[in-house]
């Protein structure tokens, strides 16, 4: 990616395209996807819409009862239990299954996470947020490689907007000194990008290019872990649970951003890019607020974004094998 590649294209799409209107005149028939968070919030949809467009779609889930009662059709779903991307041991076994089941992923919707949660340390003592949302993918990811670069495979990561809010805590990854939820929550969405930065740097010779995304402002399961008071202060719902947020889209909506991401014939030979309302994003400004769009500078930095994959790696004791 280059500085002049993270610009609009024109796709043709809006913030009020839904997932549907995507894949309307897409046949994925033979193509095999695999969605983390594939069968709740924008996850789900993602299935769906695959589904209805002919792929094999994987779906890994903590618990593959609960997934199954989520799930339409949920016989050409494959169902993987025991996925906990806060759990490296739970990520590897799953990988294993995963290969197991396949010859090949075609693309990998990196769409399950957390978000603004309370603090919850994991394993030696990491920031549960940076855990799931990026540390857990990681580790997946690099394990299925082989089977990503087998197909020439397209890898999708969700971000969100929410990356304005922190860079990454290069002295304190962990909030060690001190917890900010929110700071939590945007360092690992910046890590989210910074991670699909690299991964394209690295599978592109082999055909696998990388996109993360903003999928907009929607209300669905992601804000479990925020109380109802909070969401009415932010003008998100009201009272009674209401969406009144006049920017919010809905689920369909969310999830179109990383399906055109998976199979737009406009990202042909591209990749490392950050995505919003099925386009690519522009440049934020310093002066930028975060509802009005873009991607920091910081979060696309190929330093910065070889600098985390290094810090990733050693952490998780895994790596793309050469």
């Amino acid at each position: 990616m280059t500085a002049t590649e993270q610009r609009p294209l024109g796709s043709g799409f809006t913030a009020t395209t839904a997932a549907a209107d995507v894949l309307a005149h897409v046949d994925l028939t033979g193509k095999t996807a695999l969605v983390t968070g594939g069968y709740s919030g924008l996850g789900l949809e993602t299935t769906r819409a695959l589904l209805d467009a002919g792929a094999r779609v994987i779906v890994p889930a903590r618990s593959a009862s609960t997934a199954r009662e989520a799930i339409p059709d949920v016989k050409k779903v494959t169902l993987i239990d025991g996925m906990d991307l806060a759990d490296l041991d739970a990520v590897a076994r799953v990988a294993e299954k995963i290969t197991a089941e396949t010859d090949r992923i075609d693309m990998l919707i990196a769409a399950a996470g957390v978000m603004a949660t309370p603090q919850r340390p994991v394993g030696p003592g990491w920031d549960y947020q940076l855990s799931v949302n990026h540390l857990g993918h990681f580790a997946l990811t690099a394990r299925l490689f082989p089977l990503l670069a087998l197909s020439g495979a397209r890898v999708i990561v969700y971000s969100s907007a929410g990356h304005h809010a922190s860079d990454i805590r290069w002295g304190d990854p962990h909030f060690l000194t001190g917890y900010d939820k929110w700071a939590a929550y945007g360092q690992s969405k910046t890590a989210n990008v910074l991670f699909a930065i690299h991964l394209d740097r690295l599978g592109r010779d082999g055909g696998v290019r990388a996109f993360a995304l903003h999928p907009g402002k929607i209300i669905t399961g992601l804000q479990r872990q925020l109380p109802v008071s909070e969401q009415v202060a932010l003008g998100w719902i009201d009272e009674a649970g209401n969406v009144i947020g006049t920017d919010f889209k809905t689920p369909a909506q969310g999830a179109a951003t990383g399906l055109w991401a998976a199979t737009s014939p406009l990202l042909e030979g591209r990749g490392g890019l950050y995505l919003e309302d099925c386009d690519v994003a522009s440049f934020a400004t310093a002066e930028s607020m975060m509802d009005d769009g873009g991607v920091q500078p910081y979060a696309i930095d190929a330093v910065s974004a070889e600098r985390l994959w290094q810090l990733s790696s050693a952490m998780t004791a895994v790596n793309i094998p050469n």
